[in-house]
């Protein structure tokens, strides 16, 4: 598995903001949901790695290449600060290694008998369809 470096916290930005839908005053009051900034271009992150990621097309990535991740699944702040980091290394180490190339390669001789062999039986069958001429 292809390890990706540590990234220090100060490349990061969390604010905490107020969660939204359902959790009753809780929602109202305590501001438990965090908001993640992690701007790629800016990062200490290898060339490789940022031209990866920035081409993504991932809805938490902006035209400006920063990622945006809003946790909000815990009503505890330090259980969203966890989530959001992790969902942050979980995108990271998605592009961490190097897509394999597709190597062009021959149909074999005898995958070409048998297309061949199916078109005619094909055509076998829709010449047996047509109506038989009467002289």
């Amino acid at each position: 598995m292809p390890c990706l470096p540590q990234i220090p916290e100060s490349e990061f930005e969390m604010t905490a903001i107020r969660a939204q839908g359902a959790g009753g005053q809780n929602v109202n009051k305590v501001s438990s949901a965090i908001h993640l900034r992690f701007d790629i271009h800016a990062s200490s992150l290898s060339d490789a790695h940022k031209a990866r990621l920035l081409s993504l097309r991932d809805h938490r990535i902006s035209h400006q290449g920063v990622v945006i991740i809003k946790a909000q699944q815990y009503r505890s702040q330090e259980l969203n600060r966890q989530d959001a980091i992790m969902r942050l290394y979980q995108l990271l180490q998605s592009v961490a290694k190097a897509p394999v190339m597709r190597r062009a390669t021959k149909p074999t001789f005898g995958s070409q008998q048998r297309r061949l062999q199916s078109k005619m039986q094909r055509g076998h069958i829709k010449v047996m369809r047509r109506k038989t001429q009467v002289d």
